[in-house]
């Protein structure tokens, strides 16, 4: 199937009711710019007292409320899936001073959301850091100066790549824990508290990560690649120990993917020095095309640290828009995966022989990372009524050739930032 799918637009929406057939405490749009929610097809997130649990996509009938048509249908989604550990009553220990970086390019409209979105988080120490990557004008200075100054740190970083970026953000950052972000996300007030309380409660915690959901379901591009799995890992948290490798998970730590994404991820501080950071030639803005994020969740676990999920640092994300954007993102994914592993060769020659061994299912597995996914009670478009978006297969086509561009095109970016070191080198904790 080359065609690009054509599924009609689903406004996104969330619901927050008062346990799994309680009453409704909140229900609107995602976002607190979005329409109001009325008739039509409805992506909705289920929080119970504010906690994600689920995400459904349902019809709102004609005439029927629509609070009430969601909520009914959250209910019966709530009864036949397995109920999730509730919420631990005992208070957790206060999070660590955090530095949340951002990295950006010529898109300071989109940057100003973002930001006014970090500002608004209820984390108790935290700073802003806004990293400008080759920047071509002044538009990204001028608006962190005029409009936030004081409450955002700014610092350019002339040489391309988001590697690289977040590599400067590392080397002036203060926090104990870094985080980052991108800025086409919308974070949730509870985001950073959420994603930096584990730190505090397991020392032996590296790296964290959260959720990710579509922003907009507004465009066949969209719609499509939420329908197949977009940036969502599930509702259930999950803490992954190099010491105690997940027997469901043979390719473990190699599937990187699996772990979380770039755009909602934290790392201790100290551990991610000690790696060396991200990998200057993987990511975005290089010929690599991606890979940093993967690279570094795999460099912290191969340090012995540990990595977890939590489905309750949430960000929305806007999705690319058009066909073309998803061609572009499809190729990203293929090259990013391959440059990382490459990566891994290159600067973990000690991985060599397990990565080695597992190549092969590796790269088996990684044709299928497109295809359906069950992610527990994540429902994705597509997945109601008789609707089907499948995968097209110039989609994967442009996944494959980028798969065997990837090594090539990390060689290339090597090249081009040979001799650049961490910007942190020399510097003391």
């Amino acid at each position: 199937m080359d065609n690009p799918p054509k599924p009609g637009p689903l406004q996104v929406a969330q619901l927050d009711l008062d346990g799994p057939e309680g009453a409704v405490l909140a229900f609107g749009p995602a976002l607190a710019d979005g329409a109001e929610i009325d008739g039509g097809d409805v992506y909705a997130l289920i929080r119970l007292r504010g906690r994600p649990v689920a995400t459904l996509v349902c019809r709102i009938p004609p005439g029927r409320a629509p609070a009430d048509a969601v909520a009914a249908e959250a209910r019966a989604l709530l009864a036949r899936t397995p109920e999730a550990a509730p919420a631990s009553a005992v208070p957790p220990p206060p999070p660590p001073r955090t530095s949340v970086v951002v990295a950006t390019r010529e898109r300071a409209e989109r940057l100003a959301r973002a930001l006014d979105s970090l500002l608004a988080q209820d984390h108790p120490d935290y700073e802003i850091v806004v990293v400008d990557n080759a920047p071509t004008t002044t538009a990204t200075r001028d608006l962190v100066e005029k409009e936030y100054a004081g409450r955002v740190r700014y610092v350019r970083e002339d040489v391309p790549g988001l590697a690289v970026a977040h590599n400067r953000g590392i080397a002036i950052a203060d926090g104990e824990i870094l985080a980052f972000t991108d800025d086409d996300v919308i974070a949730d007030p509870h985001w950073l508290t959420a994603l930096t309380e584990p730190f505090a409660a397991d020392p032996g915690l590296g790296c964290a990560t959260g959720l990710i959901l579509p922003a907009r379901l507004g465009t066949p591009a969209q719609i499509l690649l939420e329908s197949h799995g977009g940036f969502a890992k599930g509702f259930t948290p999950k803490t992954y120990d190099p010491a105690a490798p997940p027997a469901d998970e043979p390719l473990f730590p190699f599937t990187a993917g699996s772990f979380g994404s770039g755009a909602n991820m934290a790392f201790r501080a100290r551990a991610l020095r000690d790696t060396g950071g991200f990998d200057p030639a993987t990511g975005t803005g290089t010929p690599a095309r991606g890979g940093d994020d993967l690279y570094a969740f795999v460099s912290v676990l191969a340090a012995g640290h540990r990595l977890r999920y939590t489905p309750g640092a949430l960000v929305w994300h806007h999705h690319r828009e058009s066909w073309r954007d998803l061609e572009n993102q499809a190729y990203g994914y293929g090259a990013g995966l391959t440059a990382y592993l490459t990566a891994l060769l290159v600067r973990h020659p000690a991985l060599l022989p397990a990565l080695l061994r597992k190549l092969p299912r590796g790269l088996a597995h990684a044709r299928t990372i497109t295809a359906h996914r069950d992610f527990g009670a994540a429902a994705v478009p597509g997945a109601h009524g008789a609707q089907d978006y499948p995968w097209p297969r110039r989609l994967s086509r442009l996944e494959r050739r980028g798969m065997l561009a990837g090594p090539l095109g990390y060689a290339k970016a090597r090249r081009r930032v040979r001799g650049i070191r961490p910007p942190w080198h020399g510097r003391t904790e």
